[in-house]
């Protein structure tokens, strides 16, 4: 455990830590690699239907509500088991990519590098209606305004996290226009162009890789054609332990594992089983306790109206 890297793995709305982690096989992962996890999860009291409230002023800024919580996690499983501080990475799906979004900018010095699945960028609403907006592709802040976001969002200098962006083109929850905006809110942090360095394909997906001035990559985004709002996965693989369900999407790709090989997390030689560790960890909140919803939403029903009962059940949507 000690000097290993730490991944901290952010749940999406109706998900619990432990739901996605057997989905998206992150201990499989670290097991055979050796770097330590953190799950935070949100509890009902915070969100209703456990969504991270990467919505509210409150919880979404430095040194405040669920963005502080989760930094101090990281803090103390430093402390504690000794991983290495240089190499933390955040990731996290639609809530929790919103929610790795707020991280990275909130908190850059803490983090090497990042992963957003079916997220959307940091900033780009200021309230619940312009939250929606954002989701369904509408309206939102320009290029050189997001990324302004970002750096006001703490005094950071840099250098900055790099990032790993990944969205279905029919996802109807959150607009696959929210990849781009993502793009363009980090890549001149990164001092990289408009169009990319490179563009290939990876297991058949389109990929695009931004590169700065030294020619390291450091902003790369997947584009999966076909996919709903969900983590991508390759469940057949038999060395994964990926599961499909409820957002966790049987694609043919796992962006669990891609998302590491970005990090430089794949070493050449296998690590022993036995140096990681899982750790969950609820998330604290500045917010008062949310109300008990009226009805029970199922998994199954469309994550739009998941959030939006989220957003109710938490006072700021009516």
């Amino acid at each position: 455990m000690k000097g290993s890297p730490l991944v901290v793995v952010l749940h999406g709305c109706t998900q619990t830590a432990e739901g996605y982690d057997r989905g998206a096989g992150w201990s499989r992962a670290a097991d055979e690699h050796g770097f330590a996890l953190l799950f935070p999860e949100q509890q009902r009291a915070n969100n209703a239907m456990l969504c991270f409230n990467w919505f509210s002023s409150d919880d979404a800024g430095r040194g405040r509500g669920e963005a502080r919580s989760i930094q101090e996690m990281v803090a103390a499983v430093h402390a504690r088991f000794g991983t290495d501080p240089a190499r933390v990475f955040v990731t996290g799906l639609s809530a929790g990519g919103a929610m790795t979004a707020v991280m990275l900018a909130t908190y850059p010095e803490v983090f090497a590098g990042g992963g957003i699945i079916a997220g959307v960028p940091f900033g780009s609403a200021n309230s619940v209606p312009e939250a929606f907006d954002r989701m369904r592709g509408h309206g939102g802040p320009a290029a050189h305004r997001l990324t302004q976001l970002v750096e006001a969002a703490s005094d950071h200098p840099g250098p900055w996290p790099t990032l790993s962006i990944w969205h279905g083109t029919a996802d109807t929850t959150v607009d696959p226009r929210n990849a781009q905006d993502l793009v363009d809110q980090w890549r001149t942090l990164h001092d990289c162009g408009k169009s990319p360095s490179r563009t290939d394909a990876v297991e058949g997906i389109p990929h695009r890789v931004w590169c700065d001035r030294s020619g390291r990559e450091v902003i790369e985004e997947y584009r999966i054609k076909g996919m709903a709002h969900g983590t991508p996965l390759d469940a057949s693989h038999p060395d994964y332990g990926e599961i499909a369900g409820a957002h966790m999407l049987d694609v043919g790709i796992s962006s669990t594992r891609h998302m590491l090989r970005f990090w430089g997390l794949v070493p050449q030689v296998t690590v022993r089983a036995d140096v990681s560790r899982t750790i969950r960890h609820p998330v604290r909140s500045t917010r008062r306790s949310a109300p008990r919803l009226s009805q029970t939403v199922n998994v199954a029903d469309k994550v739009t109206k998941t959030i939006e009962d989220a957003l109710r059940a938490a006072g700021l949507f009516r």
